[in-house]
């Protein structure tokens, strides 16, 4: 049993971080069932049985799976073209796709991730966040923008108050309280959508079970995998640095597998991490157990089911309120100061800045991790491909030339060895010392091949010495190899 079972303090928090996330899913949710072409329930459902289902099986603690914006973009064409039945189906064959993926390891690839990534991941992340709040904001009643202002001045004061209980609950319900009681028009919950009165019933899609069905959904079911895991191993990295606490990114994949295999078959839309709701649970309420997101999705649904008018009458502007403060505290500030910005390599700064700006021109986090990181190694590449340099040292009796070769040898920075060697002006024995070198890939073989070649045709002979063991195996298994039949 873990040791907070029976510690009141951290009981009070983790429940009413909940309580705060649920209310915050409501509308999101609704709004992403919107996004996918689906009812709003179908998307508090998926809401629902993911937090629930992680809360179990996922690998990081205190993280919020549900319905996400992400998922419902790559599966609204699918529900488009070919029904809700389909839709069902893909979230469940995404699940097992995770599933797999996860087995395979597809998690370590999270080390290759650099950290100008994730800084870029984590400031697009508070930017598209409160570019989300924005629609709420236009062309609506004047007396939203002072509710907008009186939540954010409640959250910023009442923690110096007390931290008993979360400050976005009190700003939720002080404002709640204010709008229905002055009787003040503003857009509510209510008018995102209708809130289900019943819980979710399992069954199977309706679809017919063909090979066919199979070839139509495998894409969709496919890129939704890949998305969702994107973001949730993203998300579970950057809790593990708020926290710092470690999780199992291999459990968190087969996790969210399992997760949306359960949603699918409770006719939920999918989902994966939740960045915002997470920010909310983890950063403004400090949870930190499973126990704050398995009430998170339990209390949605009794929100929903039990007190359904109730939170229809939860004034929008609330929820913007809390929305644009998690943006404001998950944004890096530090990473912009002139400070940091006069200090850090410029290479890092743009790497930071195309992860940026593929996310919010895409709204899509997995392709602006993918290019943000493609950059990155493009720039280390770049930079590293100038750290080989030559050396020759020319025998007293001029019959022997050593040429040192210090750094690395990969395809960036071997293509310019080949030119830094004197083959006419050479005397007949050449030694390349690798000693303080080290070979990488095919690249580097094939120019001391073609270094050796344009010797030989002039007559002379070259001697390879100090290679360790990687280099020499890797050197003894493709040399002469490389240039067959051509």
């Amino acid at each position: 049993m873990p040791d907070w079972i029976s510690d009141p303090e951290v009981w009070r928090t983790e429940v009413l971080a909940g309580l705060v996330v649920a209310l915050a899913l409501i509308p999101e949710a609704i709004s992403f069932s919107i996004i996918a072409g689906v009812d709003p329930a179908i998307g508090l459902f998926a809401s629902f049985t993911m937090a629930v289902t992680i809360a179990v099986v996922g690998g990081r603690r205190a993280m919020i799976s549900a319905a996400t914006g992400a998922v419902a973009l790559v599966i609204a064409p699918l529900n488009r073209e070919h029904g809700f039945g389909y839709l069902v189906a893909a979230v469940i064959l995404a699940g097992v796709f995770q599933i797999v993926l996860g087995a395979l390891g597809v998690a370590r690839l999270m080390r290759f991730v650099p950290r100008s990534v994730m800084v870029g991941f984590v400031n697009s992340l508070a930017i598209l966040i409160f570019l989300a709040q924005v629609p709420e904001m236009r062309d609506v009643p004047w007396p939203v923008y002072p509710l907008v202002l009186a939540g954010l001045a409640l959250m910023v004061l009442f923690p110096k108050v007390t931290t008993v209980v979360p400050a976005p609950l009190v700003s939720i319900v002080i404002l709640t309280v204010i709008t229905v009681a002055a009787g003040i028009a503003v857009p509510t919950v209510g008018d995102k959508g209708e809130l289900p009165s019943a819980l979710p019933v399992p069954g199977l899609p309706d679809v017919p079970f063909t090979l066919d069905t199979l070839t139509t959904i495998a894409p969709y079911a496919f890129a939704m995998a890949l998305v969702g895991l994107m973001e949730s191993l993203m998300t579970a990295k950057l809790v593990d640095e708020i926290t710092d606490t470690h999780s199992n990114k291999t459990r968190e994949s087969v996790g969210q597998g399992v997760a949306n295999i359960v949603t699918g078959f409770f006719g939920g839309m999918g989902g994966c991490a939740m960045i915002g709701q997470t920010m909310i649970n983890v950063k403004v309420s400090g949870a930190r157990t499973r126990l704050s997101t398995f009430l998170a999705g339990a209390f949605l649904m009794v929100l929903c089911i039990v007190f359904g008018p109730v939170v229809s009458d939860i004034p929008m502007a609330a929820l913007v309120a809390v929305m644009v403060m998690v943006s404001w505290a998950t944004f890096d500030w530090h990473s912009v100061a002139p400070r940091t910005l006069r200090r850090m390599p410029a290479g890092e700064i743009t790497v930071m800045v195309v992860t940026v700006v593929c996310v919010v021109a895409t709204h899509n986090l997995a392709i602006g991790v993918v290019v943000g990181t493609v950059t990155a190694m493009v720039v280390f590449a770049k930079r590293v491909a100038h750290l080989a340099e030559v050396t020759a040292v020319l025998d007293p009796d001029g019959t022997t030339v050593v040429y040192r070769v210090t750094g690395e040898l990969f395809f960036a920075s071997s293509n310019d060895l080949v030119g830094q060697f004197d083959y006419a002006g050479d005397p007949e024995k050449v030694i390349i010392d690798l000693g303080a070198a080290h070979i990488w890939d095919a690249s580097s073989v094939a120019a001391l091949d073609a270094i050796e070649t344009k010797y030989a045709q002039r007559g002379k002979t070259v001697e390879i010495t100090g290679l360790n063991t990687p280099s020499a195996d890797l050197h003894k298994r493709l040399s002469g190899e490389l240039t067959a039949g051509h």
